[in-house]
């Protein structure tokens, strides 16, 4: 396949996104090498699916474009969700694994929508303006550069941990906020005719933690200040809204049983899980948990059986192929991993991850025919998930095996430029502007780039 043509990389260039844009604000304000490392971000498709359903109806009510919307996935045990950089929400695993149903996360996700709708970053903004210490400012624009990771699976992350300092200056809301953001919340969740029983069953398990130290005490508290008057105001809304007898949406809950006993097999260890969901329970999510636990065990002779007979029971779901292509490919497997993954995107043409893992596999059974069929499949990626640094370092080795050197180069330019390396990503640039074809598209994009990176460092 020859170069990416030039309306595949005008659209690129337009749906250049808020996330890569914080990636590289991050990249020059950092103070040290080891300035992201607090935070492990995740990607998976199922579950990032569910936050957006959650979520859609709700920006939608606030007058939001749910497009223009990002919900990413931090991998940490503390309960928590906040806002940053703009129109970005937060949310750990510690906090959906903690929920009990889907109205808990959703409440949670209204409250936050009402702090971007409510113009409350505007204080985070002026706080990061006369902020002088440069190492704290990395670490909250930091989360975003390691957005985008890239794998389809819910294991893959990088670094671990929490905001900790961060999350408890720069991200804390005042109770007038707060409480702004309650209303707000109450009144999305009206709008789509929705309970808002799951927020004050929120409030409920934040109350526990408030009976805890400050040193034992989830993040949620500390930067979202809870108050009697906030908790009375849920539960006085709660008892006269004529939504609050309406029951929760059936796929919705099941969406939320299903992303639970995923996070629970990938991020807890496997007895946990295990004991989470024991053998007697023959439940669709509990199989789903086993058969994760058993495959990060290495144990895919118990792995496999599960993850077909999930296949079995609903052919059509392609997160359940997915799964069965990362266990294989994971495991060595990379030939057998190739036809799960190419079904997963036949029923999910749209999901930018799954093609990016479905072309993962074709590069690297190193077959030519596959690797044109690889690049088509990361072109469609990048054109739903452009900060995705994965599919650039992928498509850099599909355009390099295919010849294709200035495409390559430029590739890994905006590699680099979304894992913050600037001084790579700008050497790159250089060297595609020296192999394309001078005033084309891609020749102007590692233009953009050089100057991008020229402008940082004369900062």
């Amino acid at each position: 396949m020859g170069p990416i043509g030039a309306r595949h990389l005008t659209k690129f260039l337009a749906l250049r996104s808020a996330a890569a844009a914080a990636a590289f604000a991050a990249t020059v304000l950092a103070a040290g090498p080891g300035w992201g490392a607090g935070l492990g971000l995740i990607r998976d498709a199922e579950i990032e699916n569910t936050i957006r359903a959650y979520a859609s109806p709700l920006f939608d009510a606030a007058g939001l474009d749910p497009d223009a919307v990002n919900v990413y996935l931090i991998q940490d045990k503390a309960l928590n969700a906040f806002v940053a950089g703009g129109q970005n929400i937060f949310v750990t695993t510690g906090l959906l694994m903690r929920a009990e149903n889907s109205l808990q996360v959703i409440g949670v996700i209204a409250h936050e929508t009402g702090h971007i709708a409510g113009g409350h970053l505007a204080r985070m903004a002026d706080e990061l303006r006369g902020a002088s210490n440069q190492a704290l400012i990395a670490q909250i624009l930091g989360v975003l550069i390691a957005v985008g990771t890239g794998q389809g699976g819910a294991a893959v992350a990088v670094g671990a941990g929490g905001l900790h300092v961060a999350e408890r200056t720069l991200l804390q809301y005042s109770r007038v906020q707060e409480q702004a953001a309650d209303q707000a919340a109450l009144q999305y969740l009206d709008r789509t005719r929705q309970s808002a029983r799951g927020m004050a069953e929120f409030f409920d398990i934040l109350g526990d933690q408030e009976l805890l130290s400050a040193a034992r005490q989830d993040p949620y508290v500390l930067t979202h200040p809870l108050t009697r008057d906030r908790a009375e105001f849920v539960r006085n809304h709660v008892s006269k809204s004529p939504n609050s007898g309406v029951a929760a949406n059936p796929r919705f809950e099941e969406m939320f049983r299903r992303m639970r006993a995923k996070l629970v097999g990938f991020v807890e260890p496997v007895a946990r899980t295990q004991q989470a969901y024991p053998d007697k329970d023959a439940s669709l999510p509990a199989r789903y948990a086993r058969a994760i636990a058993f495959y990060r065990a290495a144990r895919l002779d118990a792995a496999v059986p599960l993850v077909d007979g999930l296949i079995a029971e609903e052919p059509k779901n392609p997160y359940f192929h997915e799964l069965k292509g990362q266990m294989l490919f994971e495991t060595g497997k990379v030939k057998e991993a190739l036809a799960p993954y190419v079904e997963s995107v036949r029923l999910a043409p749209n999901e930018p991850l799954l093609r990016t893992s479905l072309a993962h596999v074709q590069i690297e059974l190193n077959d030519p025919a596959l690797e044109r069929e690889a690049l088509r499949n990361l072109m469609a990626a990048l054109q739903k998930d452009i900060a995705n640094p994965t599919a650039w370092r992928l498509a850099a080795t599909a355009y390099g095996r295919n010849g294709d050197l200035g495409m390559s180069a430029l590739s890994l330019a905006e590699f680099n430029l979304l894992t913050g390396k600037p001084v790579d990503a700008r050497g790159q640039a250089i060297r595609a502007k020296r192999l394309l074809k001078e005033g084309s598209p891609g020749w102007l994009r590692a233009e953009d780039i050089e100057r991008a990176t020229d402008r940082a460092r004369s900062r």
